[in-house]
């Protein structure tokens, strides 16, 4: 697959098929991730990739956590809710995605249920959990070096026939995380990476977010008209 085609046809995965990923393909998406850029070479980032056991352990404590009410628990500062503009492009996609589940507005039991498959990291084969070296925390430098990774991961995904959603509902609850992804102190969780076969028949994996047009996003100094 050539790098615009993905680009352009990439979407965030939802559902997945029951279906092992194997270890070399994700060890082949992973080395093409790596050649992300990242400020001065530093390469902070750090790739847990959980299946079976540890990933079930992970879906059962958050679900668990969120259910009884423990407030959400992240390493990394909130934005908190969004606002204006931002706010309306959450909204937006979410009426896609409703719409495209059939869930109504009014169905409160099938949002609930649509919020927890997200603290389930959608029940994919694979999580790929994305932490950073802690002697970088105090900086937002790293956040955008792991952007920069992750996009690369979802992407190297797509080309190899995977999908896979950037998901932050997975590390809501960061202690469970931190269990059973025996992740090191010395390190920062940013957010996960649901992967996995996508499951063609899982009607919001057809959502194609809108996205806003190049005289939008940018401004073009200092060429002629």
């Amino acid at each position: 697959m050539q790098l615009d085609q993905a680009m352009r046809e990439r979407r965030s995965i939802r559902g997945f098929q029951d279906k092992p990923v194997p270890r070399e393909l994700l060890e082949e998406i992973i080395a093409l991730a790596n050649r992300a850029p990242s400020s001065m070479n530093t390469q902070p980032w750090h790739l847990h990739v959980l299946t079976g056991e540890p990933l079930e352990k992970v879906r059962e404590g958050n679900s668990t956590r969120m259910l009884s009410g423990v407030p959400p628990v992240r390493e990394i500062v909130d934005h908190g809710a969004y606002e204006g503009p931002h706010r309306e492009r959450q909204v937006e996609i979410a009426k896609q995605l409703f719409a495209a589940m059939g869930i109504a507005r009014e169905d409160k039991d099938m949002r609930q249920d649509w919020v927890m498959r997200g603290f389930r990291q959608f029940d994919a084969p694979v999580s790929i959990v994305v932490t950073f070296d802690k002697s970088l925390e105090g900086g937002t430098i790293a956040h955008f070096d792991l952007g920069a990774v992750t996009y690369g991961l979802v992407l190297a995904a797509w080309s190899r026939g995977l999908g896979a959603v950037i998901n932050g509902q997975g590390i809501m609850q960061s202690p469970v995380v931190r269990e059973h992804a025996q992740i090191p102190d010395d390190e920062v969780i940013m957010t996960c990476v649901a992967l996995g076969w996508p499951n063609e028949e899982f009607a919001a994996n057809s959502v194609v977010s809108k996205r806003r047009s190049v005289d939008e996003v940018a401004r073009f100094v200092g060429f002629d008209e």
